[in-house]
């Protein structure tokens, strides 16, 4: 099977990010991809809270979410926006991932779980919290002969999410993201290697790269990981591309098989101190 992730450069115009995205979808299918996955905030990568209520567009009816469901229709491929933020009753956000089949229906939707909320030495506290409502359910869906975990971003931090994805049955895992310089350069790498060897399992990982409009850096560097931790495709640089790697399931199940850490896995007790 052959994935593709695209890198973008959104911002703060969804019809503009809308078209701007198009022809790299076009592309990944020209280049045989099956899956396609976007970045986090691919349609909006808003400036602040007030500029995201003032653009952002209802679940239902959503115009870039029509489009994309005619494209994956068009292109007989599955298409998996990495992040969107749709309104809630509570007047914050959902930070919401959907997978289109190739016939263009909806398969399945997540809500970011874990959401930045950080107080950072020499900076402002940074809430992510303020303007989005954390998701509390795990998702899978079936893709071929895979099955695909899904998170957004800052999930990538938290193993357990990606252990509970693979024992539920995921072998490929989606890492859409718009990871910032610093951290880029610290910490994409090692993470989503990690998450790969940890779980056995592919990770696409399809992110933001550039300086965008809200002022925000990001770092760039989509990539795929296969199931021992290799690096077999990455765009090594910032600018808006489409990656396409081919995968196979027989990795998985031989990575699993020479360390069944899952399988493997026990439960105990949580420490406590000793006297």
């Amino acid at each position: 099977m052959k994935i593709a992730a695209i890198q973008m450069r959104s911002g703060l115009d969804p019809r503009a990010n809308l078209a701007a995205l198009e022809p790299l979808l076009a592309e990944a299918a020209r280049q045989g991809a099956s899956y396609a996955l976007t970045p986090e905030v691919t349609m909006l990568f808003p400036e602040n809270g007030e500029q995201l209520r003032s653009v952002a567009a209802p679940f239902e009816g959503h115009p870039q979410l029509t489009r994309m469901a005619e494209l994956a229709r068009h292109h007989k491929m599955f298409v998996h926006i990495g992040s969107l933020a749709i309104p809630l009753a509570d007047g914050r956000f959902a930070n919401r991932s959907v997978l289109f089949g190739t016939d263009g229906d909806q398969l399945a939707r997540y809500d970011k779980i874990h959401l930045f909320d950080a107080d950072i030495a020499g900076l402002n506290a940074y809430r992510e919290s303020a303007t989005y409502t954390a998701g509390d359910k795990a998702v899978i869906a079936a893709l071929g002969d895979f099955t695909l975990g899904f998170s957004i971003c800052y999930d990538m931090r938290f193993p357990r999410l990606y252990n509970a994805l693979a024992n539920a049955g995921a072998t490929l895992l989606a890492v859409p993201a718009a990871f910032t310089v610093p951290t880029g350069q610290a910490h994409w790498h090692v993470l989503l290697r990690a998450r790969a060897i940890e779980t056995g399992s592919y990770v696409i990982a399809a992110v933001q790269g550039g300086n965008h409009a809200n002022g925000r850096s990001t770092y760039g560097h989509s990539l795929v990981v296969d199931p021992w931790g290799k690096v077999i495709a990455e765009l090594d640089h910032d600018e808006p591309g489409v990656l396409v790697a081919e995968i196979d399931p027989a990795a998985v199940s031989e990575a699993r098989g020479r360390v069944p850490a899952l399988a493997n896995a026990r439960d105990f007790a949580s420490p406590g101190l000793q006297n």
